[in-house]
């Protein structure tokens, strides 16, 4: 258990050294056999230690000291819907987020693996931390690997932490790049 925690801890590292969550923003979690290890509540995602993460069981206990992040229930709706997944990464980063604002869709481009919806599913606005927002999420993200929340942020999941990670950085280069399309497209040539 000892090296998944400590992997769940680079891995938030990462995601704040590549500006893909920030501030007290985010959360991180893995399946660890009939209980979950997720990054706490209200505590920087960056600079945590063993300590910082929460183990909860499938019916939301809470076994170690510390307060799981409010996410929790999304978490272990998801992981309930789906066996195949181990690792889920949810951040606000800031060009999918952007989407997830708007009314754009982020188009799923190659990179994603097999592309089955030319864009990338979303759900509408739930209340964070709700058991709207973990039962839409679960239902929604059931044939999907990346889920935009609505005016929130993105569910990314899969079956280990750096594959997880792998597509947290990829879905927000996509963002990014559709973005910079857009306002290039959006520039006129002055004549």
């Amino acid at each position: 258990m000892q090296d998944n925690v400590s992997k769940l801890i680079k891995v938030c590292n990462n995601l704040y050294d590549k500006q893909l969550a920030s501030g007290k923003s985010g959360n991180v979690s893995i399946r660890l056999d009939d209980y979950i290890a997720i990054t706490p509540t209200l505590k920087a995602i960056n600079g945590l230690n063993e300590d910082d993460i929460v183990l909860v069981d499938m019916n939301s206990n809470t076994l170690t000291k510390g307060n799981p992040s409010s996410e929790v229930g999304m978490h272990l709706a998801i992981y309930k819907k789906r066996n195949d997944v181990n690792a889920i990464i949810h951040t606000h980063s800031p060009y999918t987020t952007g989407f997830a604002f708007s009314n754009k869709k982020i188009k799923r481009l190659e990179g994603f693996g097999q592309i089955k919806n030319p864009y990338i599913a979303s759900i509408e606005y739930e209340e964070p931390g709700s058991e709207e927002l973990a039962l839409n999420a679960s239902e929604a993200i059931e044939k999907e690997d990346v889920l935009l929340l609505k005016n929130h942020g993105v569910i990314c999941v899969g079956n280990d932490l750096d594959e997880v990670e792998s597509l947290a950085i990829f879905i927000e280069e996509s963002a990014k790049t559709q973005f910079v399309s857009y306002i290039l497209n959006s520039v006129k040539d002055i004549k």
